[in-house]
């Protein structure tokens, strides 16, 4: 490269926009110059396509869209899937440069260079205190945050649609040029350096095979999930505490106890058994593995770390005792194994220092290197627990290997109060309490892994059970009967399950996987998840499956309520649960539901699903005081808006008042893992905005809606609902419409989940997953899970003369207000002229009509919530503004991508239709180097022609998924 000279300006001098488009031409310039070094001919062709889509984003006329088509249209299927990937690449590197805006930003917020858009933690206590919300002391802010934990918990839902080799070399992207923005006193070879590493990095990803050729195993995505807490996270997290510490000091108060942490982490990746066959008790096993490995690398780096700054001599009777204790006994054993021995034994463990035995004189390196030996024997144990069916928990024991937690941080907390005592406090308070805290966060399991199973699958087990013992048929039996067989045998003492091996499939997997449950540490464990619970039988039956396993902590229990009626039941689901004595004592006053937005919003349509949710956790908080029982909730988001997704601040504001109380759980999906956790400055932002608003939303609840509100919300979430459903499940054209009008049949083939899109097999509506149904209308930019029924909703509404109702719900209700906004957000960045178009070129002349109707309804939609909410047009604030940037800056790379998916999924269906014939048959690539390409599938028998046309298709579902920042 030779832009050595470029000014690499600070945010707060350029502006948002500015900057934005300053590293997106950047970015843009730097690929079309690598890309002309392999292929003049394919850099002319995107360059004129480019500016032939920019033409029509700008001008939005017909004849301008036809321009593009018919160029795109003309091109050979080699020259469309070259065409894709070209786009599919600059969409990922526009990424990138948002990605940078928003590290700036957070940055350019911190040290006062702008004002800050969203909340930070040390804001939020000087703004409680100003508004009266804390004492002036900030005692109760204190308080409450002692008692605060959110847990996030990272999910493999197959939503990421990015390669793991690919995010690895964005990252070296993202992190080079946020480089040359923050040093600005690097010269211009050092410039010239680093524009150089970028280009390599463009180039490698360009010249990487974009595509999944196979599905991912669940391990991997375990793998895939740890990078961030071995990139990020872990180290994030340490930075962030400290910087809690220092606000909390900043309004008087002491740092947070070393035994507490805010934060904490949770899986699901290679847990989560709902509906995938390939989660089993074997691969559970190895995940707990993997993340116990991951974690003890990273604290074995630490200490050793450690080791060298804590030099010290002087230490409390304590430690002294300890060294004397260590001291006496390495006499008889030096004995058997000289110091020498020692010696070469720990080289050989390849440690970074410290070989020989350490005196006496080094008081904490003594203890330390206690830890650092037990460290690499539990990193040993576990290697070799990979090759053996052995349980974990006893594996580690017999290895001298880390179970539990206390004891890897009782010695270290004995350290640290020896540097207290002795006077060396700010010693203590550096990397030693980092580690403290980060061992409390992350534990030694790195994250807790949930479980989570369909509850129909434990009733095929108990029906298996029962019949075998010859006590009836468990699915026959009513509730009361369930109920009572079940406490019944939680309270005998002897064993219910039979010794026999003649269960079915099915249950003997189930049965395996408890087994597993009781030999891994219940430290690497969290929760037991039962989706689409409706009883309290569901619940009492995986605890009574779990004491037959012989698991001696039994897992916490937690019921998923997620369909529209499993919602609105669960308060009696929950009351009949709790008026159980038996369980009542076990939980101890702590329970925790967990609520699904994906399902109930695919049920009942985004508004109605909403309201259900809000509606269920204030119940289910009455229901659960009038036990005395402290209830969280587990928010089952995704990252779309259509599955619950949002921005987080506004998602935990506009919770009911009284739901949150300090403790929160919450889902972090594919590709949102990346937008929180991509960077060490996104990693802390998004610590950041987690703590504030839980914090926030304890100290300063949002306001009670009135009963009028609530009223109309009923009335709302009744017509939408009823209007959702009419369209999706009664109107017998939709289901036709849905699968030619968009990819839904194709998102199979793009590999990016271990999980099937189908619960079960069906050519319905309802066995499909809310991922790909949502994933399927993102797709062709018309969002329809999102907005349908809303507008009808709302029109209704305002027949009845409640408009001025509804625009005081919006001002005052944050519920209303964030649910009204969030859709407006998602219209932003729709367009039912691309949608029109996949309708035009896929869907029978009969059904046209349907797709006329679905638009006029979006068009209702759209001006009723402007309407709703006193806008002119779409995302007018200002904080909107930088929105409204990045839609219309992604937009020239996403409407190509559009048509050669419009164009092929068109020959695909014609290929499966009519097979290969005529010009498709004899169809070969210019380029070898294509056929190569096309042949990495490892199908060597797919003609090539479908091989380009299938590469296409899913290159441009990839892509669009990049620039509408949201797969399902």
């Amino acid at each position: 490269m030779s832009n050595g000279d470029l000014d690499f300006m600070e945010l707060s001098r350029l502006g948002s926009k500015k900057f934005l488009r300053q590293d997106e031409s950047l970015l843009r310039s730097i690929f079309y110059t690598m890309l002309r070094q392999h292929d003049t001919k394919l850099a002319n062709k995107t360059e004129v396509v480019f500016a032939l889509s920019q033409a029509w984003c700008a001008s939005r006329s017909g004849e301008d869209f036809e321009e593009l088509e018919k160029y795109l249209v003309k091109l050979t299927p080699e020259e469309s899937l070259m065409v894709a990937s070209v786009f599919s690449n600059m969409l990922n590197l526009h990424n990138l440069s948002e990605d940078v805006l928003s590290s700036q930003q957070e940055l350019a917020e911190r040290i006062g260079e702008v004002s800050r858009e969203q909340r930070s933690t040390d804001e939020t206590f000087l703004r409680l205190i100003k508004e009266g919300k804390s004492d002036v002391k900030g005692d109760a802010i204190y308080k409450a945050l002692c008692e605060q934990k959110v847990e996030l918990v990272i999910t493999a839902h197959p939503t990421q649609a990015l390669r793991r080799s690919l995010l690895k070399k964005n990252a070296n992207i993202r992190r080079t040029l946020t480089e040359l923005h923050n040093n600005v006193k690097m010269n211009k070879f050092e410039k010239t350096e680093h524009l150089d590493y970028i280009q390599a990095n463009i180039e490698a990803a360009f010249r990487t095979d974009e595509l999944n050729r196979k599905k991912p195993w669940p391990q991997d995505e375990m793998r895939h999930g740890l990078s961030y807490f071995q990139e990020t996270i872990f180290s994030a997290a340490a930075r962030f505490l400290r910087r809690v510490d220092t606000a909390l000091a900043g309004i008087g108060q002491p740092p947070l106890p070393l035994d507490h942490s805010i934060i904490s982490f949770g899986s699901w990746m290679g847990g989560d058994r709902d509906g995938n066959p390939f989660v089993t008790a074997e691969c559970t096993r190895d995940v707990v593995i993997l993340a116990r490995t991951a974690a003890v690398d990273l604290y074995f780096q630490q200490v050793e770390r450690l080791m060298f700054d804590l030099s010290m001599w002087r230490c409390d009777d304590k430690v002294r005792a300890y060294c004397e204790r260590k001291a006496e006994a390495r006499i008889g054993y030096s004995n058997a194994l000289n110091e020498e021995h020692l010696a070469f034994e720990r080289k050989r463990r390849n440690y970074s220092d410290f070989w020989r035995p350490v005196s006496k004189s080094q008081p904490y390196r003594m203890v330390l290197e206690d830890i650092r030996d037990r460290l690499h024997d539990t990193r040993d144990a576990l290697h070799s627990c990979l090759s053996t069916n052995d349980s974990v928990s006893d594996f580690l024991a017999s290895r001298n290997g880390y179970i539990e937690e206390s004891d890897m941080l009782e010695p270290l907390l004995m350290l640290h109060a020896s540097l207290c005592a002795t006077g060396d406090e700010s010693i203590a308070n550096a990397r030693l309490k980092d580690l403290i805290r980060q061992i409390n966060t992350f534990g030694l399991g790195l994250l807790r892994l949930d479980i989570r199973q369909e509850a129909e699958r434990h009733l095929d087990a108990m029906n298996e059970i029962t019949t075998f013992l010859g006590v009836g048929q468990y699915k026959e039996w009513d509730e009361d009967k369930k109920i009572a067989f079940l406490l019944g045998e939680l309270q005998s003492k002897r064993p219910l399950l039979p010794r026999c091996n003649n269960y079915s499939g099915d249950v003997k997997e189930v049965l395996s996987t408890f087994k597993t449950i009781a030999e891994l540490p219940r430290s690497s464990l969290g929760n037991y998840v039962i989706s689409m619970a409706t009883s309290a039988s569901d619940v009492l039956s995986v605890l009574l499956l779990q004491k037959e396993a012989n698991v001696k902590d039994l897992l916490h229990v937690v019921p998923l309520f997620e369909r529209l009626g499993d919602l609105s039941e669960a308060p009696k689901t929950m009351r009949r649960l709790y008026s159980c004595e038996w369980f009542l004592k076990h939980i101890g006053g702590r329970q925790e539901c967990m609520l699904g937005y994906s399902d109930s919003g695919k049920d009942a349509g985004r508004l109605a699903a909403a309201y259900a949710l809000y509606r269920a956790q204030v119940e289910l908080t009455e229901v659960s005081t009038e036990f005395g029982v402290s209830l969280t909730f587990f928010h089952g988001r995704g990252g779309t808006v259509g599955r619950g997704g949002g921005p987080l601040h506004l998602a935990i504001r506009s919770q009911p008042a009284g739901t949150v109380n300090g403790k929160l759980r919450i889902t972090v999906q594919g590709e949102i893992i990346e937008h929180s956790f991509a960077d060490e400055h996104i990693c802390f932002r998004t610590l950041d905005l987690y703590t504030s608003a839980t914090l926030e939303h304890s100290l300063n609840p949002p306001p009670e809606a009135r009963q009028e509100w609530k009223d109309l919300m009923e009335e709302l979430s009744a017509t939408s609902c009823d209007k959702f459903r009419q369209t999706v499940y009664k109107d017998p054209r939709f289901i036709k419409y849905f699968k030619s009008a968009t990819p839904e049949l194709e998102i199979g083939r793009m590999n990016i989940g271990s999980r099937p899109s189908k619960r079960k097999p069906s050519s319905g509506i309802e066995s499909l997953r809310a991922i790909p149904w949502v994933f399927a209308w993102t797709q062709t930019r018309f969002g329809l899970p999102v907005w349908l029924g809303i507008g009808t909703a709302l029109q209704e509404a305002v027949n009845k003369g409640k408009l001025a109702t509804l625009q005081e719900m919006y001002k005052d209700w944050p519920f209303f207000q964030v649910t009204i906004d969030l859709v407006e957000m998602v219209l932003a960045k729709l367009d039912p002229l691309i949608a029109e178009y996949y309708e035009k070129k896929l869907v029978a002349e009969e059904l046209k009509e349907l797709g006329g109707e679905l638009r006029d309804l979006f068009q209702e939609t759209k001006n009723l919530l402007l309407e709703v909410a006193g806008h002119d047009k779409l995302l007018t604030s200002p904080k909107s503004s930088i929105l409204q940037e990045r839609i219309m800056l992604r937009a020239p790379y996403m409407t190509p991508l559009n048509i050669l998916q419009v164009i092929h999924l068109k020959n695909l269906r014609d290929y499966a239709q009519d097979g290969s014939n005529g010009r498709n048959a004899s169809f070969k690539p210019s380029s070898d180097e294509v056929l190569k390409l096309l042949q990495l599938s490892g199908d060597q028998d797919r003609p090539p022609y479908l091989a380009a046309v299938e590469d296409a298709v899913t290159i441009t579902m990839k892509g669009i998924a990049s620039g509408m920042q949201n797969t399902g």
